[in-house]
């Protein structure tokens, strides 16, 4: 049985930071699992509710999507998921299966939908609860830290992939968590991966390297041969038309965060000849159980830092500054 408290790190108000709390910990619903979380990572989607950028949060909420742990509860509903398997919750964390985007294989975009820590609470205490029909079933032998920046890092990461098309040189902006999984993915299947980073990041470009990349340099900078498509990670408007100069006639330039800054007024002659600019929106439960399926067979090894649930501000703070290669795992 689980205890009757948890801790948890709580937002109060965006713009301030998360406070660590003792609360009652949360009952399942019917079609809910509750889950003794082992680990969350720190996404940068969570900054984007800390500070505000995203504006309809459930207030207080516990932030937190990227959610690894073990079901110690089932709702009398829940079906196909039993106490003590593992799990992972991404950032779909429901969605209402009636509205046209649900009934045409389109949930991502469902009008109804509940995200994890942003109008659910999230994975940032020692227990959460989850709708199991968005849990993802994972070995219960893996390391259950390298196990969570798969659930949004690379899922959403798998889904900009997936937009991409079949480029054989793809162009990587910003690289940090998801980007050195995805590259990893892309390596293995044989693609030419340029990385881009913040000017100066001279330890982003040695590891871009490490993990098999052909060119790693500033983002400010041109690749050495032209790009068929480019996937920007990075939440920096001015990059979209940098990355359209860097495609080839016919390229794609996907934008792969939740939220970015403006993108600057540019001359419709770089994005003549056919080229694409599209965004990404959340996932579905298709890619997630596509991209786990890959994960398996493909070598690919996510690169961590460890907090302490305490040190959740420290993580988020580290991750703003850009501090951190790789992605930043809370451990409760």
């Amino acid at each position: 049985m689980p205890p009757k408290t948890m801790k948890a790190m709580m937002l109060d108000r965006p713009g301030t930071e998360l406070h660590l709390r003792e609360i009652a910990v949360p009952e399942p619903g019917r079609h809910q699992v509750l889950i003794e979380v082992l680990a969350c990572g720190v996404c940068r989607t969570d900054l984007h509710v800390v500070d505000g950028d995203l504006t309809e949060p459930k207030l207080p909420i516990i932030p937190g999507h990227e959610i690894v742990g073990t079901v110690v509860a089932t709702g009398m509903d829940v079906t196909g998921l039993a106490p003590g398997a593992r799990v992972g919750v991404p950032w779909l964390g429901h969605t209402c299966g009636a509205c046209p985007y649900c009934r045409t294989q389109r949930e991502n975009l469902c009008d109804a939908p509940g995200f994890t820590g942003y109008q659910i609470d999230g994975g940032y205490a020692d227990y959460a609860v989850a709708d199991a029909d968005y849990c993802f079933p994972l070995p219960a032998d893996g390391d259950a830290a390298k196990q969570a920046p798969l659930m949004c890092a690379g899922l959403i990461g798998y889904r900009s992939y997936r937009m991409a098309g079949e480029a054989k040189r793809l162009g990587i902006y910003g690289f940090g968590a998801a980007a050195h999984i995805l590259a990893q993915l892309a390596v293995h299947q044989g693609r030419e991966v340029h990385a881009f980073t913040r000017s100066g990041d001279r330890m982003a470009q040695e590891f871009a390297a490490e993990l098999g990349c052909v060119w790693a340099g500033s983002s400010e900078e041109e690749p050495p041969v032209p790009l068929d498509a480019a996937i920007i990670f990075a939440p920096v408007g001015s990059l979209v038309p940098a990355a359209l100069k860097a495609v080839v006639k016919g390229g794609t330039v996907v934008c792969a965060g939740i939220h970015m800054s403006d993108i600057p007024q540019f001359p419709y002659s770089i994005l003549w000849e056919e080229r694409v600019v599209r965004s990404v929106a959340n996932l579905t439960r298709r890619d997630g159980h596509e991209f786990l399926e890959l994960a398996a067979k493909a070598p690919i090894e996510t690169e961590i830092r460890r907090y302490p649930l305490a040190n959740a501000n420290r993580a988020l703070a580290d991750l703003r500054s850009g501090a951190i290669t790789g992605a930043a795992v809370l451990i409760p």
